[in-house]
Order: C-alpha cells, then structure tokens, then sequence
C-alpha cells in the first residue's frame, strides 16, 4: 500500500523535501496543509516588492500545476489543530482527520512581537507573509514617515525600499550595533554613515518603550525619554519558531521543534526542518538552510538514509549602493588571528577570521567580488599552511586562495 506523507507548513522546506521524496518515491501520497489562502510563494522577494505589484502569481515557489503534476495534494488556507501520534493523525481546521505514515513539519516561523505598550495600534505592522506585505502596501499610500524598529537584514532592506519611495525613516535598534549578528563594530559603524547619509536617522542602544496615539500611531516613545513623530510602525525583532501545534503532544520541543542531524524528531516517523526545526541548541532562519534541511527530511522520510551536514550562515545586502557580505563566525574573542584591510573614506572594508590556519568567518563591505574565494574556502575548510600568516594581508590571501585553490 503507498504511503501517506503529511506535510504541515508550504515554505520552501516543504518544497525541497517534496523534491528530494519524489526523486525517490513517485507513488506516496502527499498531503501539503498550508495556513495562509496563498500557494507557497517566496517570502524573500516580499520586502523588494512593497512598491511593486505583489501578486501571488509573479512570486509563487512553483506554478500551480506543479502539485498536481507530482502527485501532491494541497490544502491552502487550512490549519492544523491538533496531532495525535498514538493513532498518526492530524486534525485540521476544518474538522476533517487525516491519516499519516510519514509526518513533516515545516510550518516556519513567526516573527517576534515586543513587548511595546500600544503595539497593536493601527498602523503598526511586520512583514512575514504576503497578507502583512499588501497590508503594509496598502497603507503606505497615506504614510510618509516611518519608524523601524529592529535594525537586522530585513529592516535594512526596508528602510532602503522606503527610503527609495520617498518616505521619511527612522530605525531603532536596542543593541550598540546594526545587523549585530553579522557585523563587528567598524563594519556596523561604516554601515550606519552609509545609511545615515541618506538622510535616515539609526538610533543604537534604544528601547521603544511605548508606541503613542489613540488608536492610530502617532509616534513613539524611547527609553530615553525621546518622542518621534511618525504614522506608521513596522517591527522586526527575530523569530519565534511556530511550535504550538506540538505543545502537547509527546513530540520534544526547546525553542523550536528538536531534530536530529537526519531532522527526525524524537517520534519515529516524524520529522521537522527548515525555521521550525531546532538543530544542536540552534535555529537557523535561513533560507539555504531551510531547504538543505528540507533535502534532507524528505530523503530520509524515503529511507535514503542522508544527514544534515551544518551549513555555515551567509548574509548579503545589496543596498544603500553598497554590497555587503557576511560569513561564519565573527566573534573575533574567539580567534587566534584577524586580518583587516579598510578604506573608510571609500566605504571599503575586509576582515577575516581565521583559526587553526583555517578561515572561519569574513565580513566585506564594498567590493565583494572575491567573496566567492572567502565562500568557498570557509566551506572547505581550506588549511593555510602555505601562509605566514604574521606578515600577510588581505589581498595577499585572497591571491593565494585565488591561485591555489
């Protein structure tokens, strides 16, 4: 008899899984359940597309033919509610059970809500999915100045969007830095006089303590007692892995749904990967991960047996007419050795963090074209044994990467 495989949650881990099993196994059954009214589209693209026509066709993660055409029956606008793993069922929002062999979570993650006096005002929004994105786009026709709060990778990248729009904008970020995951000091502060060249105000070490306005927004208030005017908010703080429809089954949770390195759960035939799924203490919220971690559920719900080799995080940031790289481990505490080329005046800079004669991490802000070398040369685990590394610079070891590896 073909198996049932259930999938809860139609991000892209869900699509990389549903790849890797029909790779594999043509006859299984598919169950793809999807909270939102949308087939799975790309999330990533939703930030660049406020100004543009945000439509579920143009951004869609496979056409709409594609479930039929491999066997996949999906169910949008449907929530799961409760899963019985004694009887291998999930129950959903409208009523209805359904059976499963095989289950797989990769319903994501939401984004996390501070805890900000008047943080449902109207007028007060954050961008995780394409409903937020419409409403976000719908209201931006009557808002001229915005207030961010959170100053990561996606902030950034909204607050170049509006800027580019003609609205006036403020970040607020509570840490002494800007993108604080990704960059060191220098780095964050060439950042922010990029950006505050732009006319956009950045504001560190900041609470918003309250969001001010009868019902609308009309302003903040900070932790230093700093009042700013604005008409809309929008908020992003980190993730929140969406684990409530577990909470009181017999399947082990931390921050996010517990895996190990096949993404298998401690339940047999269950499994989670992609924002939702915990991996050694850690959540990664990235895309490439989500769907290397989706690969690897889906060839293991086949039983090809296949485990989730860490993947090292990158982050990329094109705008502000910069590009900006981010890779590995940037804590220099921890390093035996860094090696640093800048050119302020240029908005120019390089680090490089290597130990044990082996690059663990970069940051580069410019010219990010030999990013690749850094790229690759993390992932490999390239040894430096050729290098004196006391008396070598950044372009000397970009040119031995370049020409011996």
């Amino acid at each position: 008899m073909n198996k049932k495989i259930v999938i809860i949650g139609d991000g892209i881990a869900a699509i990389s899984a549903i790849k890797a099993i029909r790779e594999i196994d043509l006859d299984s059954y598919i169950y793809l359940i999807g909270e939102e009214e949308f087939y799975p589209y790309n999330r990533i693209r939703l930030s660049k597309g406020i100004f543009d026509e945000i439509e579920e066709n143009k951004i869609l993660l496979q056409k709409k033919e594609w479930y039929e055409q491999n066997n996949v029956q999906i169910c949008v606008d449907t929530r799961a509610v409760n899963i019985n793993v004694d009887t291998q069922e999930v129950l959903l929002s409208d009523g209805s059970n359904i059976e499963y062999d095989k289950l797989l979570f990769t319903n994501g993650a939401s984004n996390s809500t501070p805890p900000i006096d008047g943080i449902g005002k109207n007028g007060v929004y954050t961008l995780r999915g394409l409903k937020d994105a419409l409403n976000i786009k719908n209201s931006l026709i009557e808002s001229e100045e915005v207030i961010l709060i959170g100053g990561g990778i996606q902030g950034l990248e909204m607050a170049w969007i509006l800027h580019q729009h003609g609205k006036k904008v403020i970040i607020v970020e509570l840490l002494s830095r800007i993108m604080p995951h990704q960059l060191d000091d220098k780095a964050s502060l060439i950042l922010k006089n990029i950006i505050q060249g732009y006319d956009i105000q950045v504001l560190n070490n900041t609470a918003v303590k309250a969001i001010t306005g009868n019902t609308k927004v009309e302003g903040i208030l900070t932790d230093k007692k700093m009042e700013l005017k604005c008409d809309m908010v929008i908020y992003s703080t980190g993730i929140k892995p969406n684990i409530g429809v577990v909470e009181n089954t017999k399947i082990e949770t931390g921050r996010g749904i517990l895996v190990n390195n096949r993404m298998e759960t401690n339940i047999k035939n269950i499994y989670a990967a992609g924002d939702v799924a915990e991996f050694n203490n850690h959540i990664a919220g990235l895309w490439n991960i989500a769907i290397a971690q989706g690969k690897v559920a889906g060839y293991n719900i086949t039983e090809k047996e296949t485990v989730y080799e860490k993947i090292t995080p990158i982050t990329t940031l094109n705008a502000f007419n910069i590009s900006l790289f981010s890779m590995g481990y940037i804590d220099e505490t921890n390093f035996t050795k860094v090696l640093v080329d800048e050119d302020i005046s240029k908005n120019q800079y390089k680090k490089i963090f290597i130990t044990n004669n082996k690059i663990v991490g970069a940051i580069v802000i410019g010219d990010t074209k030999q990013s690749p070398l850094l790229k690759a040369a993390i992932e490999k685990e390239i040894v430096l044994d050729d290098l004196d590394l006391s008396n070598t610079s950044v372009e000397d070891l970009l040119m031995t990467l370049k020409n011996n590896y």
